[in-house]
């Protein structure tokens, strides 16, 4: 009786470890996540301010982001630690409800006069917006308990622990905490780096991780936006 020959069977591959695994890839995708909302002419000129101050503002795909938040929350109140000149404030207020506040603080009094130029020229009324100049950690005592639906924070990582405890006293159950530049500037996944900002940074998102009051996520848009909703 003849022998039938041997199949061989080779494993299948997911399609998504496929492209998952090639670098250039993931590169093209986070080009195109980026570059998947669009902005208009009154962001690209805040973001060019931005630049001309010398403040690396949120990218769009971060920005996004935290109009998906502020929507999906229903936010009518939010504190945003970090002006700039309102690359990140334009995006909440457009995910804000139509009766929202947003509360912005920046040490910068130059920079929050752009902000509210920029505001302005968006078409949101000036009392849609609360701007504080002082220093963050100054201000945020003076702000209600469990009032707001979120706070955003684009400071230095050296403030980072003292926003998150601040952030879990403001926000209401369920409100949410974002933080911006969470991926350190790509090293936080390289154990060699050990410099101050980095190490700052996996201090917090390992804290947020394990802190029984958040229910987090690290979104990979941006320099990084660490999510987490107070429990």
């Amino acid at each position: 009786m003849p022998t039938r020959p041997r199949t061989t069977h080779r494993p299948r591959r997911c399609p998504i470890a496929t492209v998952a695994g090639s670098g250039s890839s993931t590169t093209q995708a986070q080009q195109f996540a980026e570059s998947y909302v669009t902005e208009d002419l009154v962001l690209r000129t805040a973001r060019s301010l931005a630049h001309e101050v010398g403040l690396d503002a949120v990218t769009p795909g971060a920005g996004a982001a935290l109009r998906l938040l502020a929507a999906a929350g229903n936010a009518r109140a939010v504190v945003e630690i970090g002006t700039g000149t309102g690359v990140s404030g334009l995006w909440l207020l457009r995910g804000m409800r139509a009766d929202g506040v947003l509360t912005t603080i920046d040490v910068e009094v130059e920079h929050q006069r752009i902000a509210r130029r920029i505001f302005s020229e968006a078409g949101f009324a000036a009392g849609r917006t609360r701007i504080i100049t002082g220093r963050a950690l100054d201000v945020l005592p003076r702000l209600a308990d469990g009032a707001y639906d979120l706070v955003f924070v684009d400071a230095e990582a050296t403030g980072f622990h003292a926003c998150v405890e601040a952030a879990l006293r403001l926000l209401r159950p369920g409100g949410v905490l974002a933080l911006n530049g969470m991926l350190a500037g790509g090293r936080i996944g390289d154990p060699a780096a050990r410099d101050a900002e980095t190490v700052t940074v996996r201090e917090t998102i390992k804290a947020v991780r394990e802190s029984e009051h958040w229910i987090p996520a690290l979104l990979p848009v941006g320099h990084g936006v660490l999510a987490a909703v107070k429990c």
